[in-house]
């Protein structure tokens, strides 16, 4: 059983079926539709996550040095996933590839003498590193305006700045990406049922698990047995795990931080933009709030992303209730949460500083990239809600952890995922753990299968620049992108 229909229950679902396709699979979703929370289109900013311009994947350390680890692994996950898509659609089993991904550049745009230092020492970071070899670096603002217009236009000549591009970025809808791996699942026999909310899970002495469900329309009760369950929830994930009781869950909580991006689909503002373009994040603010100005093609059209603007409210889901955050503290993780509390200062003040911010400070936010931005020609649209991981810390007591968290019981028949970015980017990778971890007995069966469908898997891209080189032209070609 898979609990929850976006992206990760579709990719999990999907890797199942062929790796073992007579185990039977069912997904329930609350909602009408899959993939309408976090999924969902306009709920993120469809940032194809490879580290080519998320700087907080890159921060600078206490010394002064910039080291690219975590940057290269990020890549190397959202090569897996890469790789799945182009499996997937040379198979036959998704469509036309620029219905879910398409090719938008990716670059980071700073200015500031303290920033720009900053930049030149990420560039050299990356020097090395194969999977970045088409990495560009300019502080001319001439060469800014060929990337991107927008970014130029107005921007005083003076003014200190400096950008990276990387050509190969990708725009990706993961809602319709999600859609149509649920449709792959159900065409291989899975069987996905929506307006199922998922009300308790127990486990049973023969080892099983115990799920009560009930069919929001009609409110008729159901319940179901499954040998191996799957919390791919999102912000609902934290209460099931708690309602397992598995131990794996204690010490977690969980941290609600909403969003807000603005939007145009002006056509003569979006044809002077093609790129996702990254700055540096505020004081305090949380990686998945780094404000960028982004292409976005959904449903065929193209529009601008430029955001996201934080905030808070207790919810965990954007169609849930107040109550998620007060119901979610128990005597296990109360201890930890206060320690994030208390740790974290400077992110409750930015929060708070988000909330109160007007119409006309937001504005003002976007100009710092966009100097000719009007406020007549954006919306303010409500994205999706993302819930960062709380968890104990043998040190502090409590941390608040940024990315995603795979828990798994200790016998492997119940499994779940807490976190946000970069998510969905790497859900192939995350799901190919977490059968890693839950089957660990039937992963040398499975390998082969594995490699057909993710040549690189078990290696890493980065220790060989030709291979590489060729895994990116592969899938580039092969998902119909310009690089």
């Amino acid at each position: 059983m898979l609990i929850g229909g976006g992206i990760m229950s579709a990719t999990l679902g999907s890797l199942i079926s062929r790796l073992q396709p007579d185990w039977s699979i069912r997904v329930y979703e609350r909602l009408g539709e899959v993939a309408q929370e976090s999924s969902n289109a306009w709920n993120n900013a469809g940032t194809g996550h490879a580290a080519l311009c998320e700087l907080n994947y890159m921060p600078e350390a206490a010394d002064g040095t910039v080291t690219p680890e975590k940057a290269v692994s990020i890549n190397e996950q959202f090569q897996i996933s890469r790789q799945y898509w182009a499996y997937l659609v040379e198979q036959g089993e998704l469509p036309e590839p620029r219905n879910f991904i398409n090719s938008t550049p990716h670059m980071t745009f700073v200015h500031g003498a303290a920033n720009i230092e900053y930049l030149r020492k990420r560039v050299a970071a990356l020097a090395d590193q194969p999977l970045f070899a088409d990495l560009e670096y300019t502080e001319d603002l001439e060469r800014i305006a060929e990337w991107t217009p927008l970014l130029a236009k107005k921007r005083h000549p003076k003014q200190k700045v400096a950008a990276t591009r990387i050509a190969a970025g990708t725009d990706v809808d993961f809602g319709a990406l999600t859609r149509y791996l649920f449709d792959d699942l159900e065409r291989r026999g899975g069987e996905v049922n929506v307006n199922h909310q998922v009300t308790r899970l127990k486990r049973r002495k023969d080892g099983t698990w115990h799920l009560k469900l009930r069919h929001l329309v009609g409110g008729t009760p159901k319940t179901v047995n499954a040998r191996f369950v799957f919390v791919g929830a999102g912000g609902g994930a934290l209460a099931l795990l708690q309602h397992s009781g598995i131990p794996e869950i204690k010490g977690f909580g969980g941290f609600p931080i909403s969003g807000q991006f603005l939007r145009t689909t002006d056509p003569k503002i979006v044809a002077q933009h093609q790129a996702k373009v990254y700055g540096k994040a505020a004081v305090g603010a949380p990686p998945m709030s780094v404000p960028h100005l982004d292409t976005r093609v959904v449903d065929g059209e193209t529009a601008l992303l430029f955001g996201p603007y934080a905030g808070f409210t207790p919810k965990f889901l954007k169609t849930s209730t107040w109550f998620d955050l007060p119901f979610s503290v128990r005597l296990h993780n109360l201890g930890p949460m206060l320690q994030v509390a208390f740790r974290n200062f400077d992110l409750v003040k930015y929060l708070v500083g988000e909330l109160l911010a007007n119409r006309e400070k937001k504005m003002q936010a976007l100009r710092e990239f966009m100097p000719t931005a009007k406020t007549g020609d954006w919306e303010l649209i409500t994205a999706g809600q993302r819930v960062q991981v709380m968890k104990k810390d043998g040190a502090k007591g409590g941390v608040l952890q940024f990315g995603t968290e795979v828990i798994t019981g200790a016998d492997g028949t119940i499994a779940g995922l807490l976190g946000a970015s970069p998510g969905a980017s790497t859900a192939a990778p995350i799901m190919l753990e977490l059968l890693g971890r839950c089957f660990p007995e039937r992963m040398a069966e499975w390998e082969p299968k594995i490699r057909e469908m993710v040549p690189s898997y078990g290696t890493r891209l980065s220790d060989d620049p030709e291979l590489a080189a060729a895994s990116l032209a592969a899938t580039a070609k092969a998902l119909h992108l310009s690089a």
